[in-house]
């Protein structure tokens, strides 16, 4: 699992979605994540994907090197998942358009995958985030749609830096 990637990457499936366009349990099966059957297995110090947090900044990519976890809901239900903290360090990542079929160009309603490769990329790890996105045909949309804010995302070093960006290109959005 993982290859000679230095994050690794973890999943809890609420299975809340149709398992055919799940991007987690494609992740799991490729073995470029591995699944978690429970949410007290969540590694400690791993990052978590939580969109109720406050903003992942680049300086926070040190975390990484304990993973990351993508808790996988449906959209409707998030609200009641993400109303409890989980272990880790819960945070969320900056506005970023969707390239998913289901939820196109719509802000923050990334699929695990996109969510996860974004994550990589802001810190720092673009291959890994290329590789992580290649397992769905709408991956490079994914990317093209966000190129220049991930970019800057990548270099911002202060959440008001990311606000400033998160303005400049989602302003109707945000």
């Amino acid at each position: 699992m993982e290859g000679d990637f230095p994050t690794k990457i973890y999943v809890l499936r609420m299975s809340q979605d149709d398992p055919k366009k799940c991007t987690s349990a494609k992740l799991s099966r490729m073995r470029l994540a591995r699944s978690l059957p429970q949410a007290r297995m969540i590694p400690r110090k791993a990052v978590v994907l939580n969109p109720t947090a406050e903003v992942f900044l680049p300086k926070d990519q040190d975390n990484l090197k304990n993973g990351i976890v993508a808790i996988d809901c449906s959209w409707k239900n998030a609200e009641k998942v993400f109303n409890r903290r989980f272990n880790g360090l819960n945070r969320r990542l900056p506005i970023l358009l969707a390239g998913n079929p289901i939820n196109y160009a719509k802000p923050n309603k990334l699929s695990s995958a996109e969510a996860i490769a974004a994550m990589l990329y802001i810190g720092g790890q673009v291959e890994h985030a290329q590789k992580i996105i290649s397992i769905v045909k709408w991956g490079p949309t994914f990317l093209s749609l966000n190129q220049d804010p991930l970019e800057e995302y990548r270099l911002a070093e202060t959440s008001e830096r990311i606000k400033e960006i998160e303005q400049e290109y989602f302003s109707a959005f945000s």
